[in-house]
């Protein structure tokens, strides 16, 4: 019965070790034209964006998990805004639900 637990326990450590907590990151794919590139810049350098960055408190775990979630809706809101203004249709075609 034991070995059984201990079995069971170190499985289950491993399964956890190999979860991960950090958000997906934003923006992979490479641009597919100069717009594209230059929307993604202009979105990463958002004021709202930045100033999200600035709000950062490391040593505050849950503070780091909402800034995250903010600072990509945020980048996204911006990168689909620029390219609604070059004529761009974002990519999808169905708009994330908003919480």
């Amino acid at each position: 019965m034991m070995i059984r637990t201990t079995t069971l326990a170190l499985a289950l450590l491993t399964l956890g070790a190999c979860a991960s907590s950090a958000p997906a990151p934003l923006l992979q794919d490479p641009p597919a034209t100069p717009t594209h590139a230059a929307c993604r810049s202009e979105a990463r350098n958002d004021p709202a964006v930045i100033s999200l960055g600035q709000q950062a408190n490391p040593l505050n775990f849950g503070n780091q998990n909402r800034l995250a979630h903010e600072t990509r809706v945020a980048e996204l809101r911006a990168y689909r805004e620029c390219l609604r203004r070059n004529g761009i249709m974002a990519p999808g075609g169905v708009e994330a639900v908003r919480p």
